[in-house]
């Protein structure tokens, strides 16, 4: 792995630069996630869903989401407007299959992300009744290493159950999501092989930032050099081709862009990825915890909101302080992703300076 931008690397930079001006300029919304709970059957260490908010807090009732999707009908393509249900665990809801065929029923796909324990062959049944278009399981490793992060003893076998289900599944759009961390980062290759002999076919990876539970909990941070390290591993096995695999939208990463994911960095949060959370608050996507809310579905018509205002996350240029300031490389960062800023706007942590670049 080279230690700088290639020059086909910046070529693509700064076409992928123009692009993502007209996309922030024409904002089109592609995803729209729903924080429908914040009732969880875990108690994950590196959480960040009851970080800010009261985990007593009720499930926002389904009519409200739907008449909020109503507001944005009009004006978009459902067939091009993905809407994603997210928690909290999603499936904690008995309602989710009434709400997906109310979502079937306007033509707009959807799917869910879970930690697969309450997810049952007759479950998975009635959700692909109701129209269900894909859904993401999480998966961090081992039983030792995914328990441990996961704080519950079954947690493991369940989503692993989880899994064996799906991959029966031949016409749903489905993936695992790893957070790594130093507990399973030395098990990486053999956990490549499981998913593989599981059937597998589509694997994101996550580093862990430090935000929610995360933030005061050092076990869960990857040193530098196990970060490069599991850069290095994601760019072996996509040269492999056994499995598709990608790292997370997580921050820019220099002369690994392209090697690790499929497309440039990008946070696409608030240019075409929104979120209603569980209070009614829009946002632009659920990883982002501090107070980014652009209105409130209870007081303002959700397209008109998406119109007129998430200016910060379409124009970037009040990222440039700080050690982004004289960054050589923030024409093609930015200022990394929108979750990784506190509510006094600075930057929490940058992934191209944990490899070592200034």
């Amino acid at each position: 792995m080279a230690d700088r931008i290639s020059f086909k690397q910046r070529l693509g930079l700064e076409l992928h630069r123009k692009v993502r001006h007209n996309d922030a300029q024409i904002h089109q919304l592609r995803t729209l996630f729903w924080e429908c709970t914040l009732r969880c059957n875990m108690h994950c260490r590196h959480c960040g869903s009851d970080c800010k908010q009261d985990s007593l807090k009720p499930d926002m009732p389904a009519k409200d989401f739907l008449k909020a999707v109503d507001d944005i009908t009009p004006h978009v393509d459902p067939h091009h407007t993905f809407i994603i249900f997210t928690g909290g665990e999603a499936l904690m809801r008995n309602d989710i299959e009434e709400v997906g065929l109310e979502l079937y029923r306007r033509e707009f796909p959807w799917g869910l992300v879970s930690n697969g324990y309450l997810l049952t062959p007759q479950r998975l049944e009635s959700l692909m009744a109701a129209g269900m278009h894909s859904i993401t399981i999480s998966l961090d490793g081992f039983e030792a290493e995914h328990n441990w992060i996961r704080q519950h003893d079954h947690s493991f076998e369940r989503a692993e159950a989880a899994v064996k289900l799906l991959v029966k599944e031949k016409d749903l759009l489905w993936d695992i999501v790893t957070c790594v961390n130093p507990r399973s980062y030395p098990h990486l290759d053999e956990f490549k092989e499981y998913l593989i002999s599981l059937g597998v076919p589509r694997w994101r990876v996550f580093t862990i930032f430090p935000m929610g539970r995360a933030a005061n909990d050092p076990e869960l941070q990857l040193g530098d050099e196990a970060f490069r390290g599991t850069l290095d591993f994601i760019e072996r096995t996509r040269k492999e081709g056994r499995i598709e695999v990608n790292y997370a939208c997580e921050g820019f990463l220099g002369p690994y862009e392209q090697r690790v994911r499929d497309n440039f960095f990008t946070c696409r949060a608030g240019v075409d990825v929104a979120s209603v959370l569980v209070d009614g608050s829009i946002s632009g996507c659920t990883s982002i915890r501090s107070n980014f809310t652009q209105g409130n579905i209870y007081e303002d018509n959700l397209w008109e909101v998406w119109q007129e205002r998430f200016g910060k996350y379409r124009d970037r240029s009040w990222m440039k302080k700080g050690q982004c300031k004289e960054c050589a490389v923030w024409r093609y960062c930015e200022g990394s992703g929108m979750h990784l800023y506190d509510e006094n706007e600075n930057l929490l942590f940058c992934h191209y300076r944990r490899l070592g670049f200034k």
